[in-house]
């Protein structure tokens, strides 16, 4: 399912690799990855991903949280989510599609680690039901051309 994307620029929170993609749950409490995680160090720039409004600036189980919500993209509109991110802007604040909202927080401890290493969760609700983020994206911004394989010499 496509959602209805918000209208202007779309951005990648972090321009970085996908480390782990969406894998919705079965059930609405079963396993699952809401989201997708994207490989950053902490202290990298966490963009909006759209335009829309700051609804949410916190800590959520240990780790700083940021939302935005989108407006004109139905009811209830779409939500993008930020985790860790040590927030740059508060609660009520409009930011375009692009504008750092954040840096990537460093993780407490191991046992914080939703990773195996630094990364940036990247979510997207609408009302109570999980998306896949990579959907909020133009195809000009996730499409990459063919693999190349390049030759492996002394094999």
């Amino acid at each position: 399912m496509v959602p209805a994307a918000p209208s202007g620029d779309r951005a990648w929170p972090v321009r970085a690799p996908v480390l782990r993609g969406w894998d919705p749950p079965a059930t609405p409490y079963g396993p699952g990855h809401r989201g997708i995680d994207l490989a950053a160090p902490p202290g990298t720039d966490v963009r909006a991903a759209a335009p829309g409004r700051i609804s949410y600036v916190g800590r959520v189980a240990g780790r700083g949280v940021l939302t935005i919500d989108h407006p004109g993209t139905g009811a209830p509109p779409l939500r993008t989510t930020y985790e860790p991110v040590h927030a740059l802007v508060d609660k009520g604040d409009e930011v375009a599609a692009g504008d750092v909202i954040g840096t990537v927080e460093r993780r407490a401890s191991a046992a914080d680690a939703h990773c195996p290493r630094s990364c940036l969760h990247w979510g997207l609700r609408r009302g109570t039901t999980y998306l896949d983020p990579l959907t909020l994206l133009p195809a000009s911004l996730t499409e990459r051309g063919p693999s190349r394989l390049l030759p492996v010499w002394g094999v």
